[in-house]
């Protein structure tokens, strides 16, 4: 393990041990006086540490799942809106040209029921003195039938496109109604899921936090070291231009609180702080870890340069940016900030590159870390059961 790793690792262990110690948070019993202190109280398997752990590790996990529901879901909301306004427009339009066929028309029917339109030119043909001016009258007449067969037309195809378009805006208006009822599904889920971290964290003692604390740290740093011993991450990678602009944004980032559903500029969760970045490095990326896994091209741990998005968890739930030197900047969970973390802080799925095809920077330098990047919680979504 590096020196930077080591050290990252080391700040982030204290830090937390420190947090949890400080003393309950807010709404927790006070502990009976008398009562002996011990690193966790006796009592059945379901309270201690490793269960604790699993089950708010799982709440979270939910939390960020919901979470990811809720953006996609506004994300789809927003599009179909969009698409929304151009139909109405082109409904707009569509009426307004019916409105004018159907005046067309009613001024040809006046005319030929007032005998001023070029119908009367049949009396004319049957009182043609020559042949010649006989076909004449003809050429008129047909002209005349095909102004008054082509108003027809044109007002027929009006009356079915504005029909059309009307049927549109009535199932985009039902399916935006759906996808809003989805979205508050999705945001009561997931305050739900933080109303039960807030319960189960607030019935903790500081000795039981602490304990959590130090399992999450231990689990964290045993992964982190197997994964730097497998050589996966060997090696010095530069980014692409974009790829150190969108680092650069997110390093600044640290220190923002995670707010779910959040993308900036005060506050950010896991993918609003990625998209983001790269959104402010020129490069467009969707909004959710789902997303992001599913349409940005993968790359093997092995060629990981600074930039790269890593994902996490088996349903793709979280995502942070690579650093370099086996780190990442992320935005870990409710109650966390944007921080630096080892990369095997959470269970790893793969990564993505948003730029595939741009060439790596002839020479680079990592963007300067705060003071205290490496504070607070490492630990975002984690695996259904505790670290071994």
């Amino acid at each position: 393990m590096s020196a930077r790793v080591r050290s990252v690792c080391a700040m982030a262990v204290a830090a937390a041990l420190a947090t949890a110690a400080v003393g309950p948070l807010a709404g927790a019993a006070p502990q009976p006086p008398g009562e002996s202190s011990t690193v966790l109280p006796a009592g059945p398997p379901e309270t201690s540490a490793s269960a604790l752990l699993s089950r708010l590790q799982t709440l979270y996990r939910q939390t960020e799942e919901a979470t990811e529901a809720y953006n996609a879901t506004d994300v789809e909301l927003k599009r179909r809106e969009e698409e929304d306004k151009k139909l109405a427009a082109s409904l707009a339009t569509a009426r307004s040209a019916l409105a004018r066929s159907r005046g067309e028309a009613g001024r040809l029917a006046r005319e030929q029921y007032q005998g001023r339109s070029e119908l009367s030119t049949y009396l004319r043909l049957l009182l043609a003195r020559d042949p010649q001016s006989a076909l004449d009258q003809r050429h008129v007449l047909d002209r005349a039938a095909g102004e008054r067969q082509a108003a027809v037309d044109r007002l027929a195809r009006g009356e079915q496109r504005a029909a059309d378009l009307a049927r549109a805006s009535r199932q985009a208006l039902d399916e935006q109604q759906a996808l809003a009822q989805r979205q508050r599904r999705a945001k009561d889920d997931v305050e739900l899921r933080l109303k039960e971290v807030e319960k189960l964290l607030a019935d903790l003692s500081p000795e039981q936090l602490a304990e959590l604390t130090r399992l999450e740290a231990q689990g964290t740093e045993k992964a982190q070291e197997s994964l730097l011993a497998s050589g996966a991450l060997s090696g010095t990678r530069a980014p692409s231009a974009a790829g150190d602009r969108a680092l650069t944004y997110a390093v600044e980032q640290i220190g923002k609180p995670y707010v779910w559903g959040a993308e900036g500029p005060e506050s950010y969760d896991c993918s609003g702080l990625t998209s983001q970045a790269w959104a402010h490095a020129g490069r467009a990326i969707p909004r959710t870890s789902q997303e992001q896994w599913a349409e940005l091209p993968r790359v093997p741990l092995t060629s990981l340069r600074p930039g790269d998005l890593v994902i996490y968890f088996p349903t793709a739930t979280h995502v942070a940016m690579y650093l370099g030197d086996g780190l990442v900047v992320q935005a870990p969970r409710p109650g966390s900030r944007v921080k630096v973390s080892p990369i095997a802080a959470n269970p790893l799925l793969g990564a993505v590159r948003p730029d595939p095809a741009a060439d790596p920077l002839s020479s680079y330098h990592p963007p300067s870390l705060p003071e205290g990047a490496a504070q607070g919680v490492d630990t975002g979504y984690s695996a259904e059961s505790g670290p071994a």
